[in-house]
């Protein structure tokens, strides 16, 4: 598969991800990591915390062991971002659904922070190899391979700013229960102890309104423009001979049905101003 091939099929988030590897300088050090990703030389990889731990299989008997971090966020700017989540049903539903959401930036922007690393200065990255340069091949690898992780779950990008999946649904959830109310992020006994309200709902006066309305906002006037009859056209009955008048049957209830539609109009604004009786 080319390498095209390869970044048409990754979802946005993923190839931003590596978008900010590909910009490395040291190109040969870059394709080595990424045959060493696909080649299967990263032994392990999991998350400590906001941390990656990695194990990768290298020229030397012993695999090199190595973390990569970002810096977290802190529990108030995690707050911030959460609630304006929440504020938008759609971050949420998308989140669930394994989605990234396409604008999910503005969430963080707009509270100041960034959920993408600007460089790969930003990224905290340490492998106990000789190699000096950073990053190396070791690292360039478990660059690539979390590329594929975010491409699976975006959430694993989210553990990287310091909180996992579950924490961010669970919170979500909590936000949306309360209303999306102000404040900081909500705390482990809130969590507990706070269950989504449920208001019943009667369907038999869902739709009534019995306050009364202002009577300068209540506007009545007769419908203009065309009509349902106007926009369907003829209705198409079998033709027949034309009589002496040109007047075929389609013609007949057309005009039957216009004038009942005009009738019912009329009804209807009588009965708005309360002198149908």
């Amino acid at each position: 598969m080319s390498s095209e091939t390869l970044q048409a099929s990754r979802e946005w988030w993923s190839q931003r991800w590596l978008d900010l590897l590909d910009s490395y300088r040291f190109k040969k050090r870059l394709e080595r990591g990424r045959n060493y990703a696909r080649q299967g030389n990263i032994l392990s990889i999991k998350f400590e915390g906001a941390k990656v731990l990695a194990k990768v299989q290298g020229s030397e008997s012993e695999p090199y062991s190595l973390s990569l971090s970002l810096d977290a966020f802190t529990e108030e700017e995690w707050g911030f971002v959460v609630e304006s989540m929440a504020s938008q049903a759609i971050f949420a539903a998308k989140l669930l659904a394994g989605e990234m959401p396409q604008n999910i930036e503005e969430v963080f922007t707009a509270n100041g922070l960034s959920l993408f690393p600007f460089t790969l200065s930003d990224v905290h990255s340490k492998c106990s190899c000789p190699d000096k340069a950073n990053p190396c091949k070791h690292i360039a690898a478990v660059y690539y391979q979390l590329g594929d992780r975010f491409s699976e779950d975006p959430f694993v990008l989210f553990q990287l700013r310091g909180r996992n999946k579950e924490q961010i649904i669970n919170d979500l959830r909590l936000f949306r229960s309360r209303g999306v109310e102000t404040g900081a992020t909500p705390t482990p006994e809130a969590q507990e102890s706070t269950t989504p309200a449920i208001n019943a709902v009667n369907l038999d006066s869902f739709w009534e309104y019995n306050q009364p309305l202002e009577s300068s906002l209540v506007v009545i006037a007769p419908s203009s423009g065309e009509t349902v009859l106007d926009v369907l056209g003829g209705i198409p009955l079998a033709k027949e001979e034309e009589s002496l008048s040109n007047v075929t049957s389609a013609d007949v209830v057309m005009k039957f049905l216009d004038t009942l539609y005009k009738d019912v109009s009329q009804k209807a604004m009588l009965e708005a101003m309360n002198l149908g009786n």
